[in-house]
């Protein structure tokens, strides 16, 4: 039997290189990986004025789609950093019905607030799009699902979602991205051919908020990889402390639980340095107490050199978190975990097994599963042991035939329908 032919996938992405965050890492990830398994691959992603309209990275072809508010930078709350808006674009459309008939591909995974345009320019076509969960942009205008920065969302509502967007965003950003994920919603059930959530929470979400007809949902997580030849910087090492420590890698936000982490820290007994690792934001405080080591914009060779120092993770976010990879990637340095719940921390840490999963917000429970492995060698060596069976979950190696079967079964069902 000859093996089937390779397919013709369109990712779009909010976000990708030289900007880009977690979920832009992923799909760079996908996108490389898909092309070296034999498939043609191309990206629409965000038009950023200090990159190419088009490059060729590697296998993949990288195309940045311009909108209109792209011409009016002075609006963005990250000038340097355009994100596309959360309603169908004009010219975005325009451009990507272009790419779509130039590229005649197969299916399109989308991701993010440009997957609004990418619906409207695919009226009149049977190419199936997926709606790739790596957050809740599409269901929710904070992206986060987590209300007024207070408790986790129960689902949308009008009003509570405007309420909502408007204290984050401010009355007239906030009013236009409330607005316009409540108005695509009736797009996205006509256009989504299928789901794709990177958790069981995100694909929960998604099912109940999207709620696309006879639409399949999967759960396929993220994975990652290490980098051949990555050389650590010896200069940020030296910078660490002398003894074992504990280790946040994430942004330095109160979503991420940082005032939790420095209140329970500072009610250990006798606790070992506290290394904190991120991007500051405006919400980071200006002081941080004694005994925590703040390090930013650290290379990821680097921070995965620092994991082998540590005695565990802890990744208390108070949003629900979609699937951070920052914790596989710990677990996969024979480190236990410590995360929240809920959110996609469950997935990865089985909960008195490879690590602990406490209530989000719960700087009490987060002392108390903190001290328990302080005080606890064996069980954390024990953790450990099983922290890094459990990564090997979220490897490329168990997560690419699972992601290139659903594409062809997307793909096939499309072909049989059409």
């Amino acid at each position: 039997m000859s093996a089937p032919a390779p397919l013709r996938i369109l990712m779009v992405s909010d976000e990708w290189r030289p900007y880009i965050g977690g979920a832009g890492l992923c799909m760079e990830l996908f996108a490389d990986e898909l092309a070296r398994r034999g498939h043609s691959v191309a990206v629409a992603t965000a038009w950023h004025a200090e990159a190419p309209a088009f490059e060729q990275s590697g296998d993949v072809a990288i195309h940045r789609i311009r909108d209109l508010p792209s011409r009016a930078r002075w609006i963005s709350e990250n000038p340097t950093r355009h994100t596309p808006p959360p309603f169908p674009d004009p010219e975005a459309i325009w451009r990507l019905r272009r790419l779509i008939r130039e590229f005649e591909p197969d299916l399109i995974p989308s991701y993010g607030w440009l997957t609004h345009s990418a619906a409207v320019a695919l009226l009149g076509k049977d190419i199936p799009m997926i709606v790739w969960g790596h957050e809740y942009g599409n269901v929710c205008g904070m992206r986060t699902m987590y209300r007024l920065e207070r408790e986790v969302c129960s689902g949308p509502a009008p009003r509570k979602c405007l309420s909502c967007s408007v204290a984050g965003r401010g009355v007239a950003k906030g009013s236009v991205a409330a607005g316009s994920v409540f108005a695509a919603r009736p797009l996205l059930r006509r256009k989504t051919s299928a789901l794709h959530g990177v958790s069981r929470y995100v694909a929960t979400v998604l099912e109940r908020d999207l709620a696309v007809p006879g639409a399949p949902s999967v759960v396929i997580p993220n994975f990652h990889v290490d980098e051949p030849g990555a050389v650590a910087d010896e200069a940020i090492l030296d910078q660490l402390p002398r003894e074992r420590y504990i280790l946040f890698v994430g942004a330095l936000r109160r979503v991420k639980g940082i005032d939790e982490l420095l209140e329970a820290y500072s009610r250990l007994d006798d606790p070992p340095p506290l290394v904190m690792v991120g991007i500051r934001t405006p919400d980071t405080p200006d002081e941080f107490p004694a005994g925590v080591t703040v390090l930013n914009d650290v290379p990821h060779p680097t921070v995965m050199a620092m994991w082998e120092r540590a005695l565990f993770g802890v990744f208390p976010s108070k949003w629900p978190e979609p699937l951070a990879t920052v914790v596989h990637e710990a677990m996969s340095r024979e480190r236990p975990a410590i995360g929240t719940t809920p959110g996609g921390h469950e997935d990865m840490i089985d909960d008195g097994e490879s690590g602990f999963v406490v209530p989000a917000g719960d700087s009490q429970a987060l002392r108390r599963a903190m001290a328990t492995l302080l005080d606890d060698d064996e069980l954390r060596r024990r953790m450990g042991a099983a922290a890094l069976e459990r990564a090997k979950r979220f490897t490329r190696d168990e997560v690419m035939p699972e992601l290139e079967r659903f594409y062809r079964d997307v793909a096939g069902r499309a072909e049989t329908q059409g």
